[in-house]
C-alpha cells in the first residue's frame, strides 16, 4: 500500500514536470541568448514571497546541480560552495532581461519566479547560447560559450543535448514520455565553445523540438530549463556565394551575388558597403530583396568595399554569416559596359568617363579610337552628360582575330593622349545552319549543326534550344520566349548532333543555337522544321536487276518503302561492276511504276544497279541508296554471227586424197549473245546434199575434199538457238586456179608492224575477201590469218615479228564461188631499207616542218625587239623643223 501510494507520488511530480517543461519551455530567439546559473543559497530573501523555502529545488531536481564532490575553485564566490549545492539557471537576453527560475513552496506545489537576470550576472556561471537551422534543412546546430569569468580549476567541460521532437502543437499534444528524450554529446574545443548537432527529418521542420542541455565542468553539473523551437522559424542561411561588382551600361555600379542553395522561402538581403572617392567617403546599410543593388553616380579612381548576408523575409528566421568582404577599385577610365558581345548586323554604344591626374575630362573633349589606328568619326559621338561621353557602332561586321586578340579594342582618349585601358568588342557572326531529317520509320528526327561556321570564343559554350508549337511553323521564326535545351553530342565528322523523339509530325520545331559566355549570350537566326517535311524515306527493297530473254534491255524492279505514305519519285543508278563503277542515271517520277526497262551496250556484261527514293512534291531527303543488285550473264539471243574461219589444204600425192582443215576462233561475248555452247559445220555438196557435223566447243573441224565443189559454214549456237548470219566458204577446184593478185611486197616498221601492199588485175569474179597467211619459214611453226576487205590495197599486220628470221606471207583472194590462187613471198622486198627510210619520212617531214615554223616565229621577234633596241633614239625626221616641207621619196642627186 505505501509502495503504490509511492508510485502515484512520483508519477504525479513526473508529470508536473513534463507539462511545465512543455508549458513553460523557452521559445529559442533568433539572436543570441544566455544561460545563467547561480547557487540557491546565494540567493536574496526577496527573491522568494513567504513560505517558499530557499533549499528548494527545481520540479524533483531537474533543474538544479548537486555536486557530489569537493568545489576547488579560484573564484570568490564559488570556491564557499558546499560539497552539495542547488543550482537555479535560466534563460535570458539583452532584449528580455528578465530571467524565470523555477521553485516550489512547502506544500510542494511548482511555480515560477521572475527575477533580473542582473541578480545573476553578478555571481555564477553564465553560457551564450545560439541555436539555428542550417540552410540544407537536415541538422538543427546550438553553438554554447562559455562566459567563466573565473573558470573552475581541473576544467573539463562536457555538455550533452537532449531533445525530443514533438507532433505539431494542437490543442491537446501528446507530452513526451520521461524515457523519450533522445541524448547527444556536444563537439567542445579547447577555447570552452561547444556545437551540438540535432538531425531533423524533412517531414517534420513544422514541429516543435523540446530539448534541455547538461553541462558538466568542473565536477559540477548543470541542467538548463528546458528549450524549444520550430526548425522551420530557425534556419539560418549559408552566405551569399559569387559576390561581384561592375560597371553597368548606365554608369552605375551593380553589386550581385547568388543564393548558395534553394530553400522553401523568400530570403532578404542586408548590403553594407563603404565608398573612398577623391570627392566623398561615405557608408551604406542597405535591405534588399533581389540578387543585387545598384550604386549610382561612380567617378574614377574610387574604391568600394561591400559584404552581403541574407535572412528569411517573411516570418522569423536568422541572419547569415557575412560574406567575404571584397574590394573594387574603379580606374581611371571607366568604360561601361567594359566589354560588349553582340551579333555580326548589330548596333552598339560604349560610354566612356576620362579621369586625368584627380580631374575628369570633360565629355566634349574626348574622342574615340578603334584599336589606336582608326579615329572613329565624331558624327558616332553622343554627350550624355558633362562627364560621359557615348559612342555607338551601327550594323557591324564580324571581328577579324589579329593573333591572339579576337576583339577589337575600343579606346576612349582625351584630346591629346589615350589612357592605356581599353573596351573590348567581339562581334560573332552567328548563321549557323540547322539541318534535320526524319528516319524512315517516322519515329525520330536527327538535327545536325557545326559549330566551326562561327568564331571560337574563350570561355564559351554552345546549345541548341527550341520550342514547339502545336502545329505547322509561322511564316517567319523567331526566338520564343519559352524554350528547352536539347542535348547534342559531338560527332567525329566535327557536327553536332541532337535527336528528338518521340516527334510530332505535324508540329512545328523552331530551334536555334544560343552562344553562352560570361559577357552575355547570342542566338543564331532561328530556323523552323516540320518533321513530316524532312523525312529521309527508307530505301527501296527487293530490288532486282536482270538483261530480258530476246528483248535485250536491263529491266530493273523495286518494291516501295512501307513510310511515309505520301507519292514517291525514283532514282535508278546503274553501270558495269567493277571497283569504280561509272554510274548511269534515269529518273522515274511515275509514282505508280516499280520497274523500268534501259537499253545497254553490252548485253552480255555484269551489271550493278540501284535505286532510292524521294517524295515527289521535292520535300525532304532522297533515301540511302538500296542494297547493289547485279545481274547475271544468261544467253539473251541468238549469236548475231558464226565465227570467221579459214582452211588449211594438206594433199597426199599417193593416196590422191584432200584433207581441208577449218580453223576458226571463238566468237567474243558480244558476237555469241553471251555464250556458245557449241559449234556446229554445215556442208554442202553437189552429190551429197546438205549435213550438219557438230563440232562441240573445238575451234577446228578436218575432212576429206572429194568433190569438185564443196561449201562450209560455221554456225554457233547457245540456249537461244543457232546464230543467224554466218561466213559461207566454198571449196573449188577449177576457181583455186584463178589468180588476180599479181604483185604482194612485205615492207617491216619495226619488230611489231609490217606493210603489205599488193596490185589486182581484173577479173569476172565476185570477190568478197581477202585471207592472208604469214607463218616462219623453214619452221613448223603455227600459221597465223586474218580476214581482209575486199577494197583495201594496203594492210598493216601487226605482231612480234622477229628481224633475224625469214617470213612467209600468202594473200588468197577469197570470191564467191571459192579460193582463188594465193600471191606467196617468202621474204621481205629487197627494197624495204627505202621503204623504210619512206615510211620514217613520214614521221620525220611533219617534225621537220613543225621545227622550221617555229623557227622563223622566233626569229621575226627576235627582229622586231632588236629595231626597236637599236632605233630607238632616232629621230623621225618628219617631227624635225628644218624638213618641214621635203620630200623625203624623191631622189635628190648630190654632186
Amino acid at each position: 500500500m505505501i509502495s503504490q501510494k509511492f508510485c502515484v507520488v512520483l508519477l504525479h511530480w513526473e508529470f508536473i514536470y513534463v507539462t511545465t517543461a512543455f508549458n513553460l519551455a523557452y521559445p529559442i530567439t533568433p539572436w543570441k541568448f544566455k544561460l545563467s546559473c547561480m547557487p540557491s543559497n546565494t540567493t536574496y530573501d526577496f527573491l522568494f514571497p513567504p513560505g517558499i523555502s530557499k533549499n528548494t529545488s527545481n520540479l524533483n531536481g531537474r533543474s538544479e546541480a548537486v555536486v557530489e564532490t569537493k568545489l576547488n575553485s579560484s573564484g570568490n564566490y564559488l570556491s564557499n560552495l558546499s560539497s552539495r549545492t542547488t543550482f537555479h539557471c535560466c534563460f535570458w537576453s539583452e532584449e528580455d532581461k528578465n530571467c524565470s527560475v523555477y521553485a516550489d513552496d512547502i506544500e510542494g506545489k511548482a511555480f515560477v519566479i521572475t527575477v533580473n537576470s542582473l541578480v545573476f550576472q553578478q555571481t555564477g556561471a553564465h553560457w551564450n547560447i545560439q541555436c539555428w537551422m542550417k540552410e540544407d534543412l537536415k541538422l538543427f546546430i546550438c553553438y554554447i560559450e562559455s562566459l567563466f569569468k573565473n573558470p573552475f580549476k581541473n576544467y573539463d567541460l562536457k555538455v550533452h543535448l537532449l531533445y525530443v521532437l514533438l507532433d505539431l502543437l494542437e490543442e491537446s499534444p501528446l507530452l513526451p514520455e520521461k524515457g523519450s528524450f533522445h541524448i547527444v554529446q556536444c563537439n567542445c574545443s579547447f577555447n570552452e565553445c561547444c556545437e551540438c548537432h540535432v538531425p531533423v527529418p524533412t517531414a517534420k521542420l513544422n514541429n516543435t523540438l523540446l530539448m534541455y542541455l547538461k553541462i558538466t565542468s568542473g565536477g559540477v553539473i548543470f541542467h538548463s530549463p528546458p528549450m524549444s523551437a520550430q526548425p522551420i522559424n530557425v534556419v539560418k542561411p549559408d552566405p551569399p556565394l559569387g559576390l561581384h561588382m561592375e560597371i553597368i551600361d548606365t554608369g552605375s555600379l551593380k553589386i550581385s551575388w547568388s543564393s548558395p542553395t534553394l530553400v522553401p522561402f523568400q530570403l532578404q538581403y542586408q548590403v553594407k558597403y563603404s565608398e573612398n572617392s577623391t570627392k566623398n567617403m561615405k557608408k551604406a546599410d542597405e535591405i534588399v530583396t533581389a540578387t543585387s543593388l545598384l550604386v549610382d553616380s561612380v567617378l574614377p579612381g574610387s574604391s568600394y568595399d561591400v559584404q552581403v548576408r541574407s535572412k528569411r523575409l517573411d516570418g522569423l528566421g536568422i541572419w547569415s554569416d557575412w560574406s567575404a568582404l571584397l574590394t573594387f577599385t574603379t580606374q581611371d577610365v571607366i568604360y561601361f559596359p567594359p566589354k560588349i558581345l553582340t551579333a555580326v548586323g548589330s548596333n552598339i554604344s560604349f560610354h566612356c568617363i576620362y579621369k586625368n591626374e584627380k580631374k575628369i575630362v570633360s565629355s566634349k573633349k574626348i574622342v574615340w579610337w578603334l584599336n589606336l589606328a582608326e579615329k572613329i568619326p565624331q558624327s558616332q559621338y553622343d554627350v550624355v552628360d558633362d562627364h560621359i561621353s557615348k559612342v555607338t557602332f551601327p550594323n557591324l561586321n564580324a571581328t577579324k582575330p589579329r593573333g591572339k586578340f579576337t576583339y577589337d579594342a575600343v579606346y576612349c582618349c582625351n584630346e591629346q593622349e589615350c589612357h592605356h585601358r581599353y573596351a573590348e568588342l567581339y562581334v560573332i557572326d552567328v548563321n549557323i545552319n540547322i539541318s534535320c531529317e526524319t528516319d524512315g520509320y517516322l519515329t525520330k528526327m536527327t538535327c545536325r549543326w557545326s559549330p566551326n561556321a562561327i568564331q571560337s570564343l574563350a570561355g564559351s559554350n554552345l546549345q541548341l534550344r527550341y520550342h514547339r508549337s502545336s502545329l505547322y511553323c509561322s511564316d517567319v521564326p523567331s526566338v520564343h520566349p519559352v524554350s528547352e535545351p536539347k542535348d547534342c553530342h559531338l560527332q567525329r565528322d566535327g557536327f553536332y548532333e541532337c535527336i528528338f523523339q518521340p516527334i510530332f509530325l505535324l508540329s512545328g520545331y523552331t530551334m536555334w543555337i544560343r552562344i553562352n559566355h560570361t559577357l552575355g549570350s547570342l542566338d543564331s537566326p532561328p530556323v523552323c522544321v516540320i518533321p513530316d517535311s524532312v523525312v529521309k524515306p527508307l530505301p527501296p527493297s527487293s530490288v532486282k536487276a536482270e538483261i530480258t530473254v530476246k528483248i535485250g534491255l536491263l529491266k530493273i524492279s523495286w518494291e516501295k518503302p512501307v513510310f511515309p505514305e505520301n507519292n514517291l519519285q525514283f532514282q535508278i543508278r546503274y553501270g558495269l561492276s567493277g571497283k569504280q563503277v561509272q554510274w548511269k542515271m534515269f529518273e522515274v517520277y511515275d509514282a505508280k511504276l516499280k520497274s523500268a526497262s534501259l537499253p545497254v551496250p553490252d548485253l552480255c556484261a555484269v551489271y550493278t544497279v540501284q535505286v532510292r527514293c524521294k517524295r515527289l512534291d521535292g520535300l525532304g531527303y532522297w533515301s540511302n541508296w538500296s542494297t547493289p543488285a547485279h545481274t547475271v550473264v544468261v544467253d539473251v539471243k541468238v549469236p548475231i554471227r558464226g565465227p570467221e574461219f579459214w582452211r588449211i589444204i594438206s594433199e597426199d600425192t599417193t593416196k590422191k586424197e584432200r584433207n581441208v582443215t577449218l580453223l576458226w576462233k571463238p566468237l567474243m561475248k558480244n558476237d555469241s549473245l553471251c555464250s556458245v555452247r557449241r559449234y556446229v559445220v554445215k556442208h554442202h555438196t553437189s552429190h551429197n546434199g546438205t549435213w550438219l557435223e557438230d563440232v562441240g566447243n573445238h575451234t577446228k573441224l578436218t575432212f576429206l575434199w572429194t568433190e569438185q565443189a564443196h561449201s562450209v559454214m560455221v554456225l554457233a549456237i547457245n540456249s537461244i538457238g543457232a546464230s543467224s548470219a554466218n561466213f559461207n566458204l566454198t571449196l573449188s577446184r577449177s576457181i583455186s586456179k584463178v589468180n588476180i593478185v599479181q604483185s604482194l611486197s612485205a615492207y617491216p616498221l619495226n619488230s611489231t608492224c609490217v606493210i603489205l601492199s599488193w596490185m589486182l588485175s581484173p577479173s569476172d569474179y565476185n570477190l568478197m575477201y581477202f585471207i592472208l597467211e604469214w607463218k616462219i619459214l623453214n619452221e613448223d611453226s603455227e600459221i597465223k590469218w586474218l580476214r581482209i576487205p575486199s577494197s583495201v590495197k594496203k594492210y598493216y599486220v601487226h605482231d612480234h615479228f622477229i628481224p633475224i628470221e625469214k617470213y612467209q606471207f600468202s594473200l588468197y583472194p577469197v570470191f564467191t564461188e571459192g579460193v582463188g590462187k594465193p600471191k606467196i613471198i617468202n621474204s621481205f622486198t629487197q627494197d624495204d631499207e627505202k621503204h623504210q627510210h619512206d615510211a620514217d619520212l613520214y614521221v620525220i617531214v611533219p617534225i621537220i616542218i613543225s621545227s622550221s615554223i617555229l623557227l622563223l616565229g622566233t626569229l621575226s621577234v627576235s627582229h622586231q625587239r632588236m629595231k626597236k633596241l637599236f632605233w630607238e633614239d632616232v629621230p623621225n625626221p618628219k617631227n624635225c623643223s628644218w624638213a618641214q616641207g621635203l620630200n623625203f621619196q624623191k631622189r635628190t642627186d648630190i654632186l
